[in-house]
């Protein structure tokens, strides 16, 4: 399975951009997928999970509000619309394929990762 992120860039403060998730391989519609952040000099940190219908998401606390994340019903598509982002946002984004059917919030929990595409957000 290959998960191809793309989307990324420079935006100033406040503005937008819409990450893109496609898997391709031996995919199932039938996984939740999730984003996932690391900024440097930090650990990789949960953003935003979705379940395999897109019935089920979460989001991590410092995105809620901001960050929306869909995908094609039952599909291996994903996006990630952030508005309002803040210089804290900065970081590379990877998505996941998760092991189960579920919107799942640790990175145990997936089994395929992306490449990663960066944002960069400056004041």
């Amino acid at each position: 399975v290959q998960l191809q992120a793309s989307g990324g860039g420079l935006v100033q403060a406040g503005g937008s951009l819409r990450l893109s998730c496609t898997a391709s391989g031996r995919t199932s519609s039938n996984n939740g997928m999730g984003w996932f952040r690391q900024a440097p000099g930090k650990e990789r940190e949960f953003v935003a999970a979705i379940s395999w219908d897109g019935g089920n998401k979460y989001y991590s606390d410092s995105v809620r509000g901001r960050f929306t994340i869909s995908r094609v019903r039952a599909g291996t598509t994903m996006y990630l619309q952030m508005n309002g982002l803040k210089p804290e946002d900065t970081a590379v984004y990877y998505c996941a394929t998760a092991r189960g059917s579920a919107a799942a919030t640790f990175s145990a929990d997936y089994r395929y990762w992306g490449q990663g595409t960066q944002v960069t957000v400056y004041s």
